[in-house]
């Protein structure tokens, strides 16, 4: 259960954002596609598990949350803490109604606003993209957030232990994930997870015609009760000399990263920091490094080049390095969880960083 005052600091927060961005209200749009419907929940508490639904947060007033009415259900109404719940036949045009003639940031303008609400929206209203401005707004967790992600990275991690101790070259991706998934949904994660394995350097869903090797990969993503996705992962098996170089770049990121992420730091200079040794081997990295994380699975800033914001205290960060090597196919793709903190990045999940036997 999320706070009244934690509520009140992420509204106050978005609001200083409409304030330096001079925009009247933010439209933040959800769907259920996974990942994207944390911007929502994140103003709402809701969490989408039909369709869309939109929340509308003026600069003054209370916030309304909207629905699309040809489908009553879209998840449990009642979770939500917005008194004013509205099922509209045309949601855009009510969007539009009430922001006629104003600036109207939208959060999901490129990704998730349907193509129907947006001509609605856009022809009653000044829209602008709000996507960047959000995130940044979002983007230094409170004491409560961090609670949340913890306790997402405890569930991760001890996935991902279920996952190395089903795991036997042989045995199909889908068997081995399941203790995982089923440690996930006890766990409270509900529909919250996407979780695969890398065959070669593409990620497949863990199928049960999808059969491991000597070498396993495995990307798990997960966010507990409180909504805050978080990714933990470690290779397993035994590694070729090509992968064995990878992991040595890995080594070297994962300590470069402490003193990386830092506050004042820009996510430039810390992504240059921690591609070091990769590109020093001469290694392209096909992944971004890392992103921030939160309620919405991929957030802005990326940590990655040319990318200038400055990175704060109790921001948290996704790493993930995907080296894939000149042949194509040998890979290395490995994830924690990271805290900016005063003295440098800290990795939650507590594991060492190698390939597990």
């Amino acid at each position: 259960m999320v706070s009244p005052p934690e509520i009140e600091r992420r509204y106050a927060a978005v609001r200083e954002a409409m304030d330096l961005h001079d925009v009247d209200a933010v439209v933040v749009c959800g769907s259920e596609y996974t990942g994207f419907e944390g911007a929502v929940t994140y103003l709402s508490g809701f969490v989408i598990v039909h369709r869309y639904a939109y929340v509308l947060l003026p600069r003054e007033g209370d916030p309304s949350i909207v629905f699309p009415a040809e489908a009553r259900y879209v998840g449990e109404h009642g979770t939500s803490w917005i008194e004013d719940q509205v099922f509209a036949d045309r949601p855009g045009e009510w969007l539009g109604d009430r922001l006629a003639g104003k600036r109207a940031g939208v959060y999901g303008l490129d990704y998730v606003l349907t193509v129907r609400d947006l001509e609605a929206l856009r022809s009653r209203a000044d829209v602008v993209p709000f996507d960047v401005e959000f995130d940044l707004a979002r983007a230094v967790k409170s004491g409560e957030e961090i609670e949340s992600v913890r306790d997402s990275v405890r569930i991760n991690t001890q996935g991902f232990h279920l996952f190395a101790e089903a795991y036997e070259p042989g045995k199909s991706a889908a068997e081995v994930l399941a203790p995982a998934e089923a440690y996930f949904v006890a766990e409270g994660c509900g529909r919250l997870t996407m979780n695969m394995v890398l065959v070669g350097a593409e990620f497949a869903i863990a199928r049960s015609d999808t059969m491991l090797g000597d070498f396993c990969i495995p990307s798990l993503e997960i966010a507990g009760s409180g909504g805050h996705w978080v990714e933990v992962s470690r290779a397993l098996g035994t590694a070729n000399a090509e992968v064995g170089r990878m992991l040595e770049a890995y080594e070297e990121y994962f300590e470069a990263a402490k003193s990386a992420l830092r506050p004042g730091a820009t996510a430039h200079d810390a992504h240059r920091a921690v591609a070091k040794g990769f590109t020093d081997r001469g290694y392209h990295l096909g992944h971004v490094t890392g992103h921030s994380i939160g309620m919405t699975m991929i957030e802005h800033p990326k940590i990655g080049e040319g990318i200038e914001t400055e990175l704060k205290e109790n921001m948290v960060f996704s790493m993930h390095p995907h080296v894939i090597a000149e042949n194509g196919h040998d890979c290395l793709y490995m994830q924690d969880t990271w805290l900016v903190t005063a003295n440098g990045g800290e990795p939650l999940a507590g594991l060492p960083m190698k390939i597990y036997a």
